[in-house]
């Protein structure tokens, strides 16, 4: 029996055949046996990192870049495609290996030792990193010398390490307690070691500072924002500047846009010189937006908002050149059922999620407007996470 070539590879990562057969770990071009082995074909590249596939911060790493960006855009074009949906799909930006400013690791105590790195795929299990190639060179630095610091604390249970890269250096957030003078003292000998910009801890009642010799920043076009503790950023910076460039490509010359889901203000800081409405129902977020913004002396109007109990309505909407969409994977869809009522003449849309951002496409083409382009990036290199910026007009 001849062996059948894989196609393409679905959303979850595994190659396809034309007949529908499914292997793990097989790249378009591969040829897959009858017995279920795979011959490498063009597109399968070998895996850089010792761990893969059984770390689950990357699912994709025998793809070449080709076929990883092809991945991408197969994505995109199927979940517009469930809804009758087509257009322009550009060709993806990647983000490059070891990009990655924040990243979220877990560690617990096992064996007498601190396991710290990423889970396994479909598992609790937690793969103990030795090496990373997502990772930004700053956050695996720190991976090693929290091990140590952690079985110096007595990390009992499980615990979430998050690791953001800011102005003044990388933010550690450790989803635990630690009390007693012992522990004050290592964890501040540890940052002095390290250059922490900020330390902190959150046993579940929010987080506490330990170490913050200066307030912590991150700049977002070009003001720098005071970032409260585990905020959500632009997972690489040259993909924020991919998503950037694609909203200011969509919004244009627009002179009022409404910023959507606006978190710290990637997007309301990088609109100069319009005037932004702001909304975010993040308080600490929009607060930190809002105080950003007056001292750098931005027209940018920030509104505590949750617009998924309290979306703009019609009228409101009616008062923008522009709106910016920026939502989280559910997407937006009583917010775009309000834009497609609309008369605002430029949507630039945000999307962490094709699926829900196909649903929400829909709804705006079936209200007048025409979906013109989409963007995607690539900011999760070598994973099935897509993210992309599109451009809806009337």
């Amino acid at each position: 029996m001849n062996p059948d070539t894989i196609i393409r590879v679905a959303a979850r990562g595994d190659g396809v055949t034309a007949d529908g057969r499914h292997a793990a770990l097989a790249a378009p071009g591969d040829r897959l046996h009858a017995d279920g082995t795979l011959t490498p074909g063009p597109h399968h590249q070998t895996p850089p990192c010792r761990h893969f596939p059984e770390c689950g911060g990357c699912q994709l790493q025998h793809l070449d870049d080709a076929s990883y960006a092809r991945f991408i855009i197969d994505r995109i074009a199927g979940a517009l495609a469930a809804h009758e949906l087509e257009t322009d799909i550009r060709a993806p930006i990647l983000s490059p290996p070891n990009t990655r400013r924040r990243a979220s690791l877990h560690a617990e105590a096992k064996g007498g030792r601190i396991r710290l790195g990423f889970a396994e795929a479909s598992s609790h299990a937690i793969v103990d990193i030795q090496e990373c190639h997502i990772l930004a060179p700053e956050l695996f630095a720190l991976v090693a010398p929290l091990r140590k610091l952690l079985a110096r604390l007595g990390l009992k249970r499980r615990a979430d390490v998050q690791m953001t890269s800011c102005d003044q250096g990388v933010e550690v957030l450790i989803g635990a307690s630690f009390d007693g003078l012992a522990a004050a003292e290592a964890i501040i000998a540890f940052c002095q070691q390290h250059n922490v910009a900020r330390f902190a801890t959150d046993d579940g009642m929010g987080p506490e500072t330990r170490w913050e010799p200066e307030p912590v920043t991150i700049t977002l076009g070009g003001v720098p924002v005071p970032f409260p503790p585990g905020s959500f950023l632009q997972a690489t910076r040259d993909g924020e500047a991919a998503l950037i460039g694609a909203v200011r490509e969509a919004v244009g010359q627009a002179g009022t846009v409404a910023d959507l889901f606006a978190g710290l203000g990637t997007f309301a800081l990088s609109l100069v010189p319009a005037r932004v409405y702001a909304a975010e129902a993040g308080r600490d977020a929009i607060m930190s937006l809002k105080g950003a913004a007056a001292r750098a002396g931005r027209q940018v109007f920030a509104d505590h908002r949750d617009l998924y109990r309290r979306p703009l309505t019609v009228e409101e909407l009616g008062r923008f050149d522009a709106v910016v969409l920026d939502p989280p994977r559910a997407g937006a869809r009583d917010q775009a059922a309000a834009l497609a009522q609309a008369r605002t003449p430029v949507i630039g849309y945000v999307s962490c999620n094709p699926s829900s951002f196909a649903r929400d496409a829909m709804m705006l083409c079936e209200g007048g407007y025409r979906l013109d382009w989409v963007q995607p990036v690539g900011q999760f290199r070598w994973s099935t996470h897509v993210e992309l910026a599109a451009r809806f007009s009337r």
